[in-house]
């Protein structure tokens, strides 16, 4: 199994589509053989379904997530964990001790770039 988490200096990053980094974690037996942080080259939002899907990730852990990209996962078949924040080593280790928690509504659906107010429920989104 491959886990893919948003990543930005140990942190789960908050923004699925604008994310830079990725850190996968390779799983064999419930247990964390390689780790890696891998750049996400650019692309953003709807390119990296495919990029997950192309590097073989089974489970996906972010912060916020909009729509049009959870419904990508869901196509390319990429289980979902959205909504997370803190530390992305201790979120995998709760993954495979079955206690991280499945945010039914991880969605980020605001516009960053024009700068209004917004509420991203408890992920702390810090755009």
């Amino acid at each position: 199994m491959r886990i893919a988490v948003t990543y930005d200096n140990g942190e789960i990053f908050q923004h699925f589509g604008k994310t830079e980094e990725f850190k996968f974690y390779d799983i064999e037996n419930n247990k964390i053989i390689k780790e890696e942080v891998v750049g996400t080259n650019g692309q953003g939002h709807g390119a990296l379904a495919g990029f997950l899907k192309n590097a073989e990730v089974d489970v996906l852990i972010c912060g916020g997530i909009g729509g049009g990209a959870q419904m990508a996962m869901r196509e390319v078949g990429i289980q979902l964990y959205g909504g997370n924040s803190g530390n992305a080593d201790e979120a995998v280790k709760a993954f495979l001790t079955n206690t991280l928690v499945q945010n039914d509504n991880p969605t980020c659906d605001h516009h960053h770039e024009h700068g209004e107010e917004h509420s991203c429920g408890s992920h702390g989104c810090k755009h």
